[in-house]
């Protein structure tokens, strides 16, 4: 139970088109709502999810003293396809390929308007893969979102971030139980607990290890923290899901639109929006340098790195009192 009103649903969107020509069948979006959406329609903000996790897994920041504040605002969390809970490989037995972070936003702007007549959003706030798709949402929907949050995101994937990503599809593909395009006979149990290791060393520093804090999360030694943390919170999810969220987290570029042509600089600066651009001081692969990059190009952006050694996770801090502290006082300064 909370203390403000909540609801939540499922989204049919029918046979939906993709960006790759291919066609989604009987596409689903999942969602959750917290708060009252206004008599004006004007303060609704979306938070769609991030990589392998679910609504329920970003819940924590949402509250009259959290980050987002469900008295203030109308905040919508709405599941991006792949996560397991919307049309995902694990759901639709004819998974027609990649699908982006283009064809979720533009399935999001379909349900926004026709399930509570939202046209225009007060803002978008994202985290990793939710950065990219409040960074789609400024550039594909110029005068349909006021401000942005990218939060441990970029505009468009970056090589090194690419090599991390394809590093973890080869595990996946290399599994015995893996048929071939991200299909599997089976869990692949080894090939997780592979990927898991894999993740823990690029999520969280080289500082944030050896200052012990992967022990002070409750773990005696590294071993425990690895599979606690982190084999068996990707043991939750289906192979496919994951391989495939992995695809559209590789391709993702808002330039990916025949308004811009590959030209990421152009759609940087379609973009109406006002940006906050939160990277992570330390993230080893949203790199502070990415959004550095971006920012001339921006009509009206800021730049605050969060200062921390918790890496990627430091735009996420449910564990971390002071980074959490941090992201409230920003978010809640830029959506005022």
């Amino acid at each position: 139970m909370t203390g403000w009103p909540t609801e939540s649903g499922r989204f049919a969107l029918g046979d939906l088109p993709l960006q790759s020509g291919a066609v989604l069948p009987g596409a689903v979006l999942g969602w959750k709502t917290h708060g009252t959406l206004s008599a004006a329609r004007d303060n609704a903000v979306l938070y769609p999810t991030s990589y392998g996790a679910q609504h329920p897994d970003l819940e924590w920041l949402i509250g009259p003293e959290g980050v987002l504040d469900p008295g203030r605002w109308f905040v919508v969390q709405i599941d991006m396809f792949t996560n397991g809970l919307s049309s995902s490989p694990s759901n639709t037995p004819e998974w027609p390929g990649l699908v982006t972070a283009w064809d979720n936003v533009h399935a999001q702007r379909r349900l926004l308007r026709e399930l509570w007549g939202i046209e225009h959003l007060h803002a978008v706030y994202g985290w990793s893969m939710g950065a990219q798709q409040a960074y789609h949402w400024a550039a594909l929907f110029p005068q349909a979102v006021s401000r942005i949050v990218v939060n441990c995101g970029s505009a468009r994937t970056a090589v090194h971030n690419q090599v991390f990503l394809r590093g973890l599809m080869a595990i996946l593909e290399a599994a015995p139980e893996h048929l071939g395009e991200g299909r599997f006979s089976a869990q692949p149990a080894a090939a997780l607990r592979a990927f898991g290791r894999i993740y823990a060393g690029w999520a969280m520093t080289q500082d944030w290890y050896r200052a012990g804090l992967h022990l002070a999360e409750g773990a005696p030694d590294l071993d425990t923290y690895l599979r606690t943390n982190w084999e068996e919170r990707y043991a939750r999810r289906a192979a496919a899901d994951l391989y495939w969220q992995l695809r559209t987290w590789d391709a993702g570029d808002i330039s990916r639109d025949p308004r811009y042509g590959g030209d990421l600089a152009k759609a940087l600066g379609a973009i109406e929006a006002r940006v906050l651009l939160l990277p992570g001081g330390t993230d080893l692969y949203f790199r502070v340098a990415d959004n550095e990059a971006e920012l001339p190009h921006l009509r009206h952006a800021e730049l605050r790195p969060i200062p921390s050694i918790w890496g990627h996770r430091a735009g996420n801090p449910a564990a971390n009192p002071e980074d959490a502290a941090f992201l409230k006082q920003q978010v809640r300064r830029w959506l005022e």
